[in-house]
């Protein structure tokens, strides 16, 4: 099932290493560590340690079914063909209604809430609203008009995430006060698992570093290896990260909600401080909003070109633009109500929720697979039997426990909804294949 003859694999273990630390570095740091604070205090680090280590296991089973199903579509595809159209179709709708979608809305509060630390005026609701129609009219303006004006920032918020965090995590480790990492007690495996739902939200969008997987050199060995890097160097990272915050604020940590790491930053360096951790965080906001608009919009598209998502419509090009206008325009207009109705804690566990729903698929799919027949020659494959996807389908149960109950009626209610569609769907094919 290789479709990627064609490629040649130059993409070593740094290359392969780098790019999933860029895809899982991102926004959610900037605000994470006052939330999992307030919860879980100096033992933060351990909600790190945990959902690094279910992360690197769901990797490994995305770089084993990776291997296998060469084609695009990543998860999408991976439980389409172990499970059927159903499940595939599910997965699309989850990705992008639930895990995408609610991911920008969160990001969008953040970038507000980050911008309220210069300026109150975005405490206010009505700014906020405003301020989210600007953002997410303005990118689907300038998506609409083409792909090129949509891609120019990749590389300068790349750079300015990373920069202000390893700055902070270099001057923070010589100023933190032992006392204030002392812990209180030892967290409970309910606040710890609540904690992890919301934290995972930090750690998402490493399976996209695998996509490039038929460009890979001999990835029987440079896909574990990369992996194993790429995920230390985040939780290491991580965990510096909180270990500076909470060395320095102590339990003032948890009342820095908007924008902690800035708190951080000038209780270290002063205004300048403030002002490089502002100026890193928003930027990295808006280039993951900016990403996303740019993206995913493309991917309605063709899930409406391949008659999976209603109404067909959505497949439509602009005739002057050659963009998928009708797409931009409904993902733009969903985020920014999304971001108007919700705030980022709930936003983070709804998108986390979404995305380790369609991580539990990809770990069945490993195990449906591997039922089904023999890997072909040159495929990577966990090593341990079955013990990796099932440890990450049980940790990820566990995770989804600690939902609460009306999460778990609005995602089981969302599920009803996507099944009704996809049978009128179904039942409209069969019609239209009738004579």
């Amino acid at each position: 099932m290789n479709t990627n003859e064609g490629l040649k694999r130059e993409i070593g273990v740094l290359g392969l290493s780098a790019n999933i630390v860029n895809l899982i570095v991102g926004a959610g740091i900037f605000v994470i560590p006052a939330i999992v604070a307030e919860r879980l205090g100096a033992a933060s680090i351990l909600a790190y340690l945990f959902c690094g280590f279910l992360i690197m296991l769901i990797m490994l089973c995305f770089a084993e079914v990776g291997s296998k199903l060469t084609q695009s579509g990543g998860a999408y595809s991976y439980i389409e063909v172990a499970f059927g159209k159903y499940f595939g179709f599910l997965t699309v709708n989850f990705f992008i209604l639930g895990a995408t979608i609610m991911a920008d809305a969160a990001v969008a509060n953040a970038l507000a809430g980050t911008l309220a630390y210069f300026m109150p005026v975005f405490n206010n609701e009505i700014v906020r609203s405003l301020f989210f129609i600007f953002i997410f009219g303005g990118l689907a303006v300038v998506n609409i008009k083409g792909v090129k004006q949509g891609i120019s920032v990749v590389i300068v918020t790349t750079i300015a995430k990373l920069t202000p965090l390893l700055f902070l995590v270099l001057i923070g480790l010589t100023k933190v006060s032992i006392s204030n990492l002392a812990w209180d007690s030892v967290p409970s495996t309910n606040d710890l698992g609540k904690m992890s739902l919301i934290l995972f939200f930090a750690f998402q969008g490493a399976e996209s570093g695998l996509n490039t997987g038929g460009e890979v050199i001999n990835p029987k060995k440079t896909i574990p290896r990369g992996i194993l890097i790429s995920i230390s160097f985040v939780i290491l990272l991580y965990v510096l990260i909180q270990l500076v915050a909470q060395g320095i604020l102590g339990a003032s940590l948890s009342t820095f909600k908007d924008a902690p790491l800035a708190e951080v930053a000038k209780n270290m360096m002063g205004p300048f401080g403030v002002t490089l951790i502002l100026v890193g965080a928003a930027i990295s906001m808006f280039g993951f909003l900016s990403g996303d608009v740019l993206n995913m919009p493309r991917v309605i598209y063709s899930a409406a070109r391949d008659q999976v998502i209603l109404p067909l419509s959505l497949a439509n090009i602009h005739k002057k633009y050659a963009t998928p206008h009708y797409s931009i325009i409904l993902y733009a207009t969903m985020g920014c109500l999304f971001a108007i109705t919700g705030e980022f804690k709930t936003l983070a566990i709804l998108s986390s929720a979404s995305v380790l729903l369609i991580y539990f698929g990809v770990a069945m799919s490993v195990i449906k697979l591997r039922i089904k027949g023999k890997a072909e020659s040159g495929t990577f494959r966990v090593w341990g039997g079955y013990t990796v996807p099932v440890i990450s389908i049980l940790i990820i149960l566990w995770v989804l426990s600690k939902l609460t109950t009306n999460e778990i009626i609005g995602i089981a209610i969302f599920v009803a909804i996507l099944s009704a569609i996809y049978l009128v769907m179904k039942l409209l094919r069969k019609n239209k294949e009738q004579p």
